[in-house]
């Protein structure tokens, strides 16, 4: 029994090793034409590089940034070309086999936070680009702090066994019953833009589900919604209010960008060509089973507003008229991104009060939202009951009524805000 024990552990370290890759020099920035790297700038911004490997008051790129996972805490690492802490002394073939494949230069095994798992489908041409990018940065020297993942998630070389099960490498495979613009939209986001890492709830070890891709999902504690026939908003995400809303961040008929989504338009996308983001506006409102929306229609979804929730429901009324009515009245049928009309709120359908409960505890910034939409926190002058009474009605008067199907309070709401307040303070 001990020889076939060992016999197995021999077995799976064949399996797991992979062999390190000879270091380089530094490429010289001016053997990279500036067409590449302007290219590679744009792709960056597709998979949201700059957020992920960057963090407050310390140069780009240069890593550090917390992720948390079920198993602990992944610090992003320094993908500057600095020569020690950074990858400067990685050539082409070792980032391509980081990106593709999950494994370093050294030949240890990367955790599947960065997620190689989408970022395989890359075209050579686009890792050429996205290489000499990264190489054209700035170095910087870093000190990453130490993960905390729990044992045995920790030991990369048992990531190898994560990749039997859940990793399959290939290239992008395009669909010929789709248009061109449909395909460069789903290479996008199926790839660089990783998208499905934030919308797809995943299972017990950490990989997405494939049999609920873009069901929407809880991710850095807000709810990424689902990109598909499954979300809840009362109107659909037409192609022309996904390409507005990954443009500038805010949409009439759904509400304005926030938490890690803003960072995907306005530090992301922000350098994308209009042609790119039409293609992901393309694939996503085809996902969504997206119509045209009619005037109408909207008129129709505007008035649940004149719906009675209820006299359980009059503390909240209250406070919404004194606190926020006068900023969110809008005319029937002519909804304003600036004035943003909460029975089309996308925040207001989500299975999970979160997304709601975190933009009116802490606001929506010029910055995070849109230069024209400011919006201040009741963190300091509402209390828990407060913004649980406001949330109960709002619920009850926009979802919870007889023609929607998905007529669910949500619950424990004054106990979901106070753990949301004790998070934010924690993070200041």
């Amino acid at each position: 029994m001990i020889g076939v024990g060992l016999l197995a552990v021999f077995g799976f370290s064949a399996c797991a090793w992979r062999p390190a890759i000879d270091p380089i020099s530094l490429p010289a920035a001016g053997s990279f034409s500036d067409g590449l790297v302007q290219r590679g700038r744009e792709l960056a911004g597709v998979g949201n590089c700059m957020t992920c490997h960057s963090i407050e008051g310390a140069p780009a790129y240069a890593g550090g940034y917390p992720m948390q996972t079920g198993f602990g805490i992944v610090y992003s690492t320094n993908i500057t070309p600095d020569r020690n802490s950074g990858i400067g002394q990685w050539s082409e073939e070792a980032f391509a086999r980081a990106m593709r494949e999950g494994v370093r230069r050294d030949g240890k095994h990367l955790f599947p936070v960065f997620p190689y798992t989408h970022f395989r489908l890359l075209t050579d041409s686009d890792m050429k680009a996205l290489y000499a990018y990264f190489m054209t940065r700035e170095p910087a020297t870093a000190d990453i702090p130490d993960n905390t993942l729990s044992f045995p998630f920790k030991v990369r070389a048992l990531q190898a066994g994560w990749k039997l099960l859940f990793f399959e490498n290939h290239d992008f495979q395009s669909t010929t019953a789709k248009s061109e613009l449909w395909n460069h939209g789903a290479y996008l986001s199926e790839g660089l833009g990783h998208c499905g890492a934030c919308h797809t709830p995943r299972n017990a070890l950490g990989a997405e589900r494939d049999d609920a891709a873009y069901h929407g999902a809880i991710v850095n504690s807000w709810y990424a919604p689902a990109l598909n026939s499954n979300n809840a908003a009362p109107l659909v995400w037409t192609e022309n209010e996904l390409f507005v809303y990954l443009r500038y961040g805010v949409s009439d008929l759904h509400g304005v960008a926030a938490g890690s989504m803003s960072d995907v338009v306005h530090r992301g996308l922000v350098d994308l060509s209009g042609d790119d983001i039409r293609a992901i506006a393309v694939y996503f409102a085809d996902l969504g089973g997206a119509g045209e929306i009619s005037n109408a229609d909207v008129v129709t979804a505007m008035k649940v507003t004149q719906a009675d929730p209820g006299g359980a429901h009059v503390a909240g009324a209250e406070l919404y008229e004194s606190a926020c009515a006068s900023c969110h009245f809008n005319t029937l049928g002519s909804p304003s991104a600036l004035r943003p009309e909460l029975s089309l709120n996308s925040a207001l359908y989500a299975p999970e009060p979160d997304n709601f409960l975190r933009l009116v505890l802490q606001g929506v910034s010029r910055k995070d939202g849109h230069p024209a939409l400011f919006m201040h926190g009741y963190a300091s002058s509402l209390s828990d009951a407060n913004i649980a009474e406001i949330a109960q009605y709002l619920r009850a008067r926009h979802v919870v009524h007889p023609d929607r199907a998905d007529n669910n309070n949500w619950q424990n709401i004054e106990e979901r805000v106070g753990q949301i307040r004790h998070e934010m303070e924690v993070s200041e």
